[in-house]
C-alpha cells in the first residue's frame, strides 16, 4: 500500500514537471513566432505539443490526447510539405 502511494506521488510530480516544461516551451514557440524565428518556432511547438500529449496520456484525459494528437499530426504534415 505504501508503495502504491509513493508511485502515485512520483507520477504526480512527473506530470507536474512535464506540463510546466511543455507550457514554457510552447510559450517560447509563441515568442519565436512573434520574432519570425522560423523554423525554430515549429520545433518548440513540436516539443510542447509532445509534452502535453504525454500529460494527457498520464492523466488518461481523452480530450487532451485528442487535441494534441491532432495538433501533432497537423504539424508533422505541414512540416513535411515544405
Amino acid at each position: 500500500m505504501a508503495c502504491e502511494a509513493n508511485h502515485s506521488v512520483a507520477r504526480g510530480q512527473t506530470v507536474f514537471i512535464v506540463k510546466w516544461v511543455a507550457s514554457i516551451i510552447q510559450i517560447m514557440g509563441y515568442a519565436a513566432t512573434g520574432f519570425g524565428w522560423t523554423p525554430w518556432n515549429l520545433y518548440l511547438f513540436l516539443v510542447g505539443v509532445l509534452g502535453w500529449l504525454m500529460v494527457g496520456v498520464l492523466w488518461k484525459d481523452r480530450a487532451l490526447i485528442l487535441v494534441h494528437f491532432v495538433a501533432l499530426g497537423s504539424m508533422l504534415v505541414g512540416m513535411a510539405s515544405r
